[in-house]
């Protein structure tokens, strides 16, 4: 579902342009938030960080192309809703993704959504295809980077600065030695493939660790690993075996 506010001072272009989204793209557009000014557009938008903007060029006060000036860096696609076709070429000088001519026709904003859907599955898959080729080139080494994937896109980490890993639902917490953590959208097993098996060991079912982070042992009471920041972690009974042999032939 995209989320979109529409900035227009005419409320009847308001409410034509909800009641199109309502009747034909009920399962592909949401509207979030409107607007009648620039100001209040403003407003919305930091309110409710919506993917597209459809953003009136005539507006009184200040004109529609007065909104990026209250924006540094610009998180949203633009769509220009204008009566007037030479608008098109301002709207490529701002960088809109498109424009659409007043009065506003269904098939014209279906066919703008589509191309959007479009746009957006093209930079999904050029981001996944540079993820892959990264980890794909990690190997064993410990020194290398890895893509993680994010619920904003992809973080790139020094496989050497990740501490531990939590299991936490469909998600993973991914502790480096800055003493953050990054919430990645895959789980643990999935990050666990990811990850130099020569490094990394799962010690239970929520938790992957580095070897190289490990500071100690102890079985008395039950089995127990301290790691370099202070953080102990349990070690599943069924695993404990396994992980003895590990830790003895770790690599620094």
């Amino acid at each position: 579902m995209i989320s979109c506010i529409i900035i227009d001072d005419e409320k009847k272009a308001r409410e034509t342009f909800e009641m199109i989204v309502q009747r034909y793209l009920p399962e592909k557009l949401r509207v979030v938030g409107m607007a009648d000014s620039v100001k209040e557009g403003v407003y919305a938008i930091h309110n409710y960080n919506p993917e597209l903007v459809f953003l009136d060029i005539e507006m009184p006060v200040e004109s529609g192309f007065k909104l990026f000036d209250y924006f540094e860096t610009v998180t949203f696609e633009i769509i220009f809703l204008t009566a007037y076709k030479n608008y098109a070429i301002d709207a490529i000088r701002f960088a809109a993704f498109d424009y659409l001519l007043k009065p506003l026709d269904f098939t014209d904003l279906m066919s703008v959504i589509n191309r959007y859907e479009k746009k957006k599955k093209d930079e999904n898959n050029n981001a996944r295809i540079q993820a892959l080729l990264s980890n794909l080139n990690i190997g064993a080494a410990i020194s290398s980077k890895i893509a993680l994937p994010t619920l904003s896109g992809y973080q790139m980490e020094k496989i050497s600065h990740i501490i531990y890993c939590e299991a936490d639902e469909n998600y993973t917490k991914i502790y480096t030695i800055r003493g953050d953590f990054i919430l990645v959208s895959r789980t643990l097993k999935v990050i666990e493939e990811m990850l130099p098996p020569d490094y990394f060991f799962r010690i239970h079912k929520s938790h992957l660790i580095n070897m190289n982070f490990v500071k100690s042992y102890n079985r008395t009471d039950g089995y127990k690993i301290l790691l370099e920041n202070g953080v102990e972690l349990e070690i599943a009974t069924r695993r404990n075996e396994e992980f003895v042999k590990a830790l003895t032939k770790a690599k620094g």
